[in-house]
């Protein structure tokens, strides 16, 4: 309770979080029923008790046995069901006929969709159809999209949009760890003393998380750092902020780690014992060119190699690249090399979406293995997830082109295992990753992919460069599926719109960015002929004649699924927890081990899979040791110049989530925040004589865009750096970024190209 109220008198010190007296002021009076559920929103996974009444769902509140949010609720999550009163509600498929969309019973539909799979297989082969999901998606949902695309087809044509957010975080952690995701969980904010934000605005995109990191400050001093590109919310919470130039926190990070190396910060008996090292890959370019190929390979280096290499990388030279003084290098590098001092570094989009994301997210592990201040209560690296499931589905289940249920399509194990859960011919899985994301609407742009359906996600507002796109999907030659709840730009080009159940509306499961898995029950009746996606994905299956791979019940397939699912998972370094605890508590966190989550990975004190005797073991690696990479700082490929002066950043707002599908059907929402904008420095502003308000015109080589201005309003961006939230798909920001990405993770590059600003 204590600390319960002081994660209370947190929330308050910054708009957007709803504790637990406010939420009950709000809520209806009458016989209401609660079920409990994750929030459908972000990936912290905050618990939810869901009120109905009536067959209706009529209030939200946080649920306090939830450890992720104790009560605490964001303003999404508390108004979240309140998009289920909207007006344009897709509850009947649409089937395009002579160019108008024609109300069809959803049976008829899924003949069509599923006999123009099949015409398209027949004609053009399996590599012709495609799948696009959602790290939104249910585990359920995700597991037969999977199933059905590489285990009966036989194409690895499947990627998801967790490509576009978190991809940059898996190739980290497979690269350094060789096994993804988090080893540590939301209990390490109770126990640090450092808080370090690369490139996140946690206040607005993590506001309950931000809010237990406030709690911490507050209570007993823990710091937090804010390192960044603009001023947010979050800088003017954290204890320290620290601004630095687009691109260059990659020479930021290999300063840090020259300063703990040269003050003998080093623990240098975790690293001899746990650490190797190694050089990466450099000759390899943005991923502007299709289908482009790497040029060397990776090699064994040793300590004092990479000492060498940092030579490079003092905090003099460093400033000159980053603008960032070597006094804040040097006191950043301090807290880390401290080993009186716990630190915990979180990270999002500001890392990950960066074409040399793998090389970030690698750097910051070289700082915490350098210093052995890894998978410990309050010591560690935690990349936060921005989709509710893009761990549990997309990452854990594997919705990428390249991964299966369990490990990669590369790997001959991988596939035999999948093969024989699934029952199908070995064979049938392709050894060789096809499409991911991008380059999957590139092929559909080039007319390489007849056919593809989208499930839960929008991407004709979150590609990059979306003007490329668009005209590739609106072409005769593309049969275009698109599975919603509501009308969004992408159902606007679809030939067949199929209408989805909502989160409640359906039973499901997530994974969190903590590896929490949780469940919840359906609550309530979908409108019309709503069907969850899953299922929709086992009709289409069955009609192209592959029932015997789905033997599921309609009224249980969610049980049925998972539990088929869990087999991929068996033993200690991912044993996944049985549905019956999922249902009786707010999720479990995996590696679920003989009744009990494990809550820190490759510490033998708290992992059961450790089985080298020693205090650690990065049992992903063959050889049991992390690697600690040597990446160097490469410039962005599209770079500020005479013609486009400025940096564009494109991000979210607290008010709205992703492309605004749900939120912006949220009448509070919408008020608080009905369009987006142009944020610029005050400065520039002067310079331009833009005032706030003012209609503001941004130009890229790709294209152009009107919006208002806004200066010395919520954000300010550095000088010559524009920011532009991207939830208004009646200002499509990403029309204008560039379509470059980390060739290692294939993630895209939202935060940096360049832009030029007319006042109009």
């Amino acid at each position: 309770m204590a600390m319960l109220s002081a994660m209370t008198a947190a929330a308050t010190m910054f708009p957007g979080i709803l504790f637990a007296d406010e939420q009950e002021k709000g809520l209806p009076d009458g016989d209401i029923n609660w079920t409990k559920a994750p929030c459908r929103f972000c990936g912290v996974g905050c618990g939810v008790l869901v009120g109905t009444e009536n067959g209706k769902a009529v209030a939200v509140k946080g649920d306090p046995k939830s450890t992720v949010n104790k009560g605490l609720l964001c303003v999404k999550g508390y108004h979240q069901i309140m998009c289920l009163q909207a007006k344009d509600r897709l509850t009947h498929a649409l089937v395009k006929k002579n160019g108008t969309y024609v109300q069809t019973p959803i049976q008829e539909a899924l003949d069509l969709v599923a006999s123009k799979m099949k015409e398209t297989i027949e004609k053009h082969g399996k590599d012709a159809v495609a799948m696009y999901t959602s790290g939104q998606s249910t585990i359920p949902e995700g597991y037969v999209a999977s199933k059905f695309m590489k285990g009966a087809i036989g194409t690895n044509n499947l990627d998801c949009n967790a490509r576009l957010c978190m991809a940059s975080a898996v190739t980290g952690f497979l690269t350094s760890f060789g096994a993804d995701e988090p080893m540590g969980c939301y209990e390490d904010i109770d126990h640090a003393d450092v808080f370090v934000l690369w490139g996140n605005n946690m206040a607005e995109m993590h506001p309950v998380l931000f809010s237990r990191m406030l709690e911490q400050k507050n209570r007993r001093g823990a710091k937090i750092i804010d390192f960044a590109t603009r001023t947010t919310r979050t800088s003017m919470a954290a204890d320290k902020s620290i601004l630095f130039k687009p691109q260059s926190d990659l020479a930021v990070a290999n300063a840090i780690c020259y300063e703990i190396i040269k003050n003998g910060w080093v623990n240098t008996s975790f690293v001899e014992k746990h650490c190797s090292f190694n050089k990466g890959l450099t000759n390899m370019g943005y991923g502007l060119e299709d289908n482009y190929k790497f040029k060397d390979k990776p090699e064994k280096i040793d300590f004092k190699a990479y000492k060498k290499f940092l030579e490079d990388y003092t905090p003099e030279k460093v400033e000159k690249i980053s603008g960032v003084s070597v006094k804040d290098i040097k006191y950043m590098a301090a807290y880390f090399g401290d080993p009186n001092k716990k630190v915990v570094s979180y990270w999002c989009m500001g890392i990950n979406q960066h074409t040399r994301g793998t090389w970030m997210n690698n750097l910051v592990y070289n700082i915490h293995l350098l210093t052995g201040k890894i998978s410990q209560p309050g010591n560690g690296p935690f990349s936060l997830t921005g989709q509710p499931s893009a761990c549990g589905t997309a990452r854990e289940v594997g919705t990428f082109t390249h991964k299966l249920p369990k490990g990669v399509v590369t790997n001959e194990k991988h596939r035999r295992l999948a093969a024989k859960i699934w029952k199908v011919p070995y064979e049938r899985i392709p050894s060789k990753p096809t499409y991911h994301a991008t380059e999957m609407f590139r092929a559909v742009d080039r007319g390489e992919i007849k056919f593809i359906w989208t499930q839960v996600t929008n991407p004709l507002v979150s590609l990059p460069k979306t003007s490329r796109y668009r005209p590739g999907m609106e072409k005769d030659s593309c049969f275009v599926v698109v599975s919603d709840v509501f009308p969004t730009p992408t159902s606007d080009v679809a030939d067949v719109i199929l209408p989805a159940s909502w989160h409640i509306e359906k039973s499901g499961l997530y994974g969190n960015s903590e590896r929490r898995t949780q469940h919840w029950d359906k609550m309530v009746e979908g409108p019309g002929e709503t069907t969850p996606d899953a299922w929709m994905t086992i009709e289409v299956a069955k009609r192209m004649g592959f029932g015997d791979l789905f033997p599921y019940s309609e009224e249980n397939h969610v049980e049925e699924i998972y539990n088929e699912y869990r087999q991929f998972h068996e033993g200690d370094k991912h044993g996944m927890a049985p549905l019956e605890v999922l249902k009786s508590q707010p999720g479990a966190i995996w590696p679920y081990v003989n009744g009990k989550s494990t809550q820190w990975r490759f510490n033998a004190k708290y992992d059961p899979a450790c089985s080298n005797n020693e205090d650690f073991h990065f049992y992903g690696k063959p050889d049991g040791r992390a690697v600690i990479w040597q990446r160097p700082y490469e410039p962005a490929p599209e770079e500020p110049d005479n013609e486009y002066p400025f940096w564009l950043n494109t991000g979210r707002v607290i008010e709205h989530w992703h492309t605004g599908s749900m939120t912006r059907r949220i009448p509070v929402l919408h008020k608080a925040m009905p369009n987006a904008y142009v944020e610029l420095h005050p400065k520039d502003a002067e310079r331009l004589q833009i005032k706030n308000g003012d209609k503001v015109k941004l130009i890229t080589r790709r294209g152009e865009i009107i919006m208002p201005a806004s200066v010395n309003q919520r954000g300010i961006p550095t000088p010559l750096q524009v920011f532009v939230p991207f939830f208004d798909e009646n200002m499509l920001i990403n029309d204008l970024t560039l379509d470059s990405f980390c060739p290692i993770s294939k993630e895209p590059d939202y935060k940096k190209c360049a832009v030029r600003v007319e006042k109009v």
